[in-house]
């Protein structure tokens, strides 16, 4: 009886007020997008990130804005940070971190133009061969490079 009335009170209130009451009761998270962008040497490309915590090497990508799509927001960060275009977009996979408590989407792309730094943010873009990746790159940026080769492998099958 009280589900009913309940769900009756909700299904007569406006739209607005049960998007704001659902956030309430929902974790929130950021969304991040990657790249996994390598060249025709089968080379990855790797940005020295300033505010990276550990080394400060890593795949290109960044913060989503408000109402952004996945694959605009990485477009929109390589462009502000390295002055790219990417064509041949195709995902590759999402995760999920509890600590900090953010989703990240990643993609693989082909690489117009020549990378550099073009924002404040980035120190350096360097292209590398999987054998000699810095040797400063963190275990998770290894394991996500490792992930994209091994379902770039798969999807050739």
């Amino acid at each position: 009886m009280l589900t009913n009335i309940l769900g009756a009170i909700w299904k007569f209130t406006p739209g607005v007020i049960r998007r704001r009451m659902v956030r309430l009761g929902q974790n929130r998270f950021t969304v991040t997008t990657g790249a996994m962008l390598f060249d025709e040497q089968s080379r990855i490309l790797l940005l020295e990130h300033v505010f990276r915590p550990d080394s400060g090497w890593g795949i290109p990508g960044g913060f989503l804005s408000r109402s952004e799509q996945p694959e605009e927001g990485l477009r929109r960060e390589l462009r502000e940070e390295i002055s790219i275009e990417i064509e041949s977009v195709e995902f590759l996979f999402a995760r999920t971190l509890p600590r900090p408590r953010q989703v990240e989407i990643y993609f693989r792309a082909r690489v117009v133009g020549d990378p550099k730094p073009s924002s404040f943010e980035i120190k350096r873009a360097e292209w590398f061969a999987l054998d000699e990746l810095p040797e400063e790159l963190s275990k998770d940026q290894r394991r996500l490079i490792q992930r994209a080769l091994s379902l770039s492998e798969k999807s050739k099958q």
